[in-house]
């Protein structure tokens, strides 16, 4: 049963909201010990709001969009009264004030919040293993790394713990633990999602997004997320239904583009897996051209220096006064790198020659997106570059940063872009990175669809 499906059979009395959190109340009681997804749980409250939404369904009464599906949420997005740490002792005993603007759509849709998940510390990281609640498994394939920041929403739902969960994405934090553990996750049009409530990372850079199991998880998720909010500087209007899309099963008509340079720099493996996946688009009636981009050195650096800047600007807050710890007595070493590199880069004798010149990389980069996308549809191809790595193994910084170099582009040129399991390497999945003009975020919701429904 789809997302959808199950969402049809609550509204249709088939099954009930209290049912469907009690299932993954007890899915996740029995999984979490040894996944470690979750790191907060709402049990009570969710149980609660279930029984709302049964009886306004037993009532006649109209509900949400979203009525009785569970979601959990990545911990730094606010959720009003629970613990959002952002996996940081710096944050540990710090209590939601309020809903993000996220959280609140959820709520008014009646999508039922079951607890917060796992992640990279303050979200610096590609592994999930920075976090101060120790690392989350990949439920698909134990004892090696999710992927990051936002691991332990893309294991919750690996893991069937909730039908939808929300995660953060800066260089690549949805999409690269989506492939790591083989269910699809998808970073909007940079706007598209309101940041209001999300504890930023890189505030020109960050998108909230969704994972799930199917697209039509996703599109739900979408359909209620995307919106216009006026307190977010960013915020774009859309009027986009996501499920639109949900029952294509033809391409014909859409051209699709493969870049030669993301090849290169794939484990071989990995490319044999993703180009059968891309052969399947084509058989679906796809047209396939040939790109290039001529700047992929570029893409880390760039995106690591602006990273650098705005996260040492975001950590001011965290200064012991206000809330929380002083950040730089308590946090891990990442943290901390990042923090240390962004001082130094604002500095005036610096910003000029770091900064300022990683600004102009990024509209460079951003034409050539532009450019690569002006005659295509879609850009398809692997999401990162290698297998997860086992949990604990050593990696340098430069390698660790090395998972990004193929997501970060998204990111620097604001376009959306997502990733669905493309297959196995090993028995570890690998997924197929999909990407799209601004505001074309329906194509990349049809691709998907089409490969789900083949």
């Amino acid at each position: 049963m789809n997302v959808i499906e199950k969402l049809n059979s609550i509204q249709n009395k088939e099954m009930t909201a209290k049912e469907n959190v009690e299932h993954f109340i007890k899915v996740i009681d029995e999984k979490n010990d040894s996944i470690n997804a979750f790191v907060e749980k709402n049990y009570e409250a969710a149980l609660k709001q279930a029984e709302k939404i049964d009886e306004k369904i037993a009532n006649g009464e109209k509900v949400g969009c979203l009525s009785g599906l569970v979601f959990g949420i990545k911990a730094n997005i606010n959720v009003e009264d629970l613990i959002v740490s952002a996996a940081s002792k710096t944050l540990e005993n710090y209590k939601g004030s309020y809903n993000a603007t996220v959280i609140e759509k959820i709520l008014e849709e009646d999508g039922i919040i079951i607890g917060l998940t796992n992640m990279d510390e303050f979200a610096a990281g590609s592994s999930t293993e920075t976090s101060m609640y120790g690392p989350t498994e990949n439920p698909a394939a134990m004892g090696r790394i999710p992927g990051g920041s936002s691991g332990g929403s893309a294991a919750a739902i690996a893991a069937e713990m909730c039908d939808i969960t929300l995660g953060s994405d800066t260089g690549g934090s949805i999409r690269n633990p989506a492939s790591h553990c083989g269910v699809i996750g998808f970073k909007p049009t940079y706007g598209l999602v309101s940041r209001q409530g999300l504890l930023d990372l890189s505030m020109s850079l960050d998108q909230i997004g969704p994972f799930a199991n199917d697209p039509s998880g996703i599109a739900l998720a979408l359909n209620t997320i995307v919106d216009y909010d006026s307190s977010e500087c960013t915020s774009l209007h859309s009027d986009i239904d996501f499920t639109s899309v949900l029952e294509e099963k033809s391409l014909e008509g859409m051209k699709i583009a493969v870049c030669n340079d993301f090849i290169e720099v794939t484990d071989d493996k990995i490319n044999k897996v993703v180009n059968k996946a891309i052969q399947k688009l084509v058989d679906a009636g796809a047209e396939l051209v040939e790109v290039s981009f001529n700047h992929l050195e570029l893409c880390l650096p760039t995106y690591y220096l602006i990273n650098y800047v705005e996260f040492f600007s975001a950590t001011r807050k965290y200064d012991g006064r206000d809330y929380g710890y002083r950040i730089e007595e308590v946090c891990g070493e990442e943290v901390l790198r990042r923090i240390k590199m962004g001082s130094l880069i604002s500095q005036k004798e610096y910003s000029g020659k770091y900064y300022k010149k990683a600004l102009q990389a990024r509209s460079l980069i951003r034409n050539e997106i532009n450019a690569m996308l002006e005659n295509v549809d879609l850009i398809v191809g692997p999401t990162v570059p290698k297998l997860p790595h086992k949990i604990g193994e050593e990696l340098t910084p430069m390698e660790m940063y090395a998972y990004d170099i193929l997501t970060v582009i998204a990111n620097l040129g604001g376009i959306p872009a997502g990733s669905i399991k493309a297959g196995e390497v090993d028995d570890i999945p690998v997924g197929l990175q999909i990407q799209a003009k601004p505001l074309d975020d329906l194509k990349i919701i049809k691709a998907m669809s089409v490969l789900s429904n083949l």
